[in-house]
């Protein structure tokens, strides 16, 4: 371990950032400096609290890293991160697979299941349309969700996006893409504010949100 790493981080954090005493540690400075949220002073006191750390803590932090990197599938049936072809989700007789749970993102799967309160199964787009950024619905898995729905053993679409303006439009655009379809089609309740998302949103609101689902109603918009 480097001695007073502590005193020569607070040195450093007022020096310069365009100049580093090792190519090694600016590497390392810039690659954590890409990950959402880090500048570059916080790249920089992340760098030097791995470079003060045993070389075997090191060593677990960059292969847990890789390994998620490398080994991390996605559920051929659901799109939800998982070890393998299936996730546990999915594969779980316990859940009930008649009902479908519609979400944007792996996180809010995980939000939704700590609440404890949901026993079916999901489906995870992969994002919410947004010309802005690009993203229109052949970007979406939106075609895997119809051919499930096709199969005949789904009973109920919960149509759970963040209520921001672009979740309400891939709201909308799921709803006449399934509303052929002999099944109910549900949202979760206003306790979600509007522009809200479900992974900001607390455990206690989320759960009765999905508890005290409504049928979609797209309203004046047919």
């Amino acid at each position: 371990m480097i001695p007073n790493i502590g005193k020569f981080a607070s040195k450093f954090g007022c020096m310069n950032l365009s100049h580093f005493p090792s190519k090694y540690l600016e590497n390392a400075v810039e690659e954590l400096a890409k990950l959402p949220g880090i500048g570059k002073k916080t790249a920089l006191r992340l760098a030097l609290h791995l470079l003060n750390q045993p070389q075997e803590n090191v060593t677990l932090f960059g292969t847990a890293m890789i390994d998620m990197r490398s080994k991390t599938r996605y559920c051929k049936s659901c799109h939800n991160i998982s070890d393998s072809e299936t996730c546990e989700i999915c594969a779980s007789p316990r859940r009930d697979h008649s009902i479908v749970c519609v979400v944007e993102s792996v996180r809010d799967v995980m939000s939704i299941e700590n609440t404890g309160i949901f026993t079916g199964v999901y489906h995870v787009l992969g994002g919410i349309i947004s010309p802005m950024e690009g993203i229109g619905p052949s970007d979406l898995n939106i075609e895997s969700l119809i051919n499930k729905i096709e199969e005949g053993n789904v009973k109920e679409v919960i149509l759970a996006l963040s209520t921001t303006m672009e979740g309400e439009t891939t709201n909308f655009y799921i709803f006449r893409k399934i509303k052929k379809f002999p099944i109910a089609i549900t949202t979760i309740a206003r306790g979600v504010g509007f522009g809200d998302e479900l992974e900001y949103t607390d455990e206690i609101t989320l759960s009765r949100s999905i508890k005290n689902r409504i049928p979609f109603d797209n309203g004046s918009n047919e």
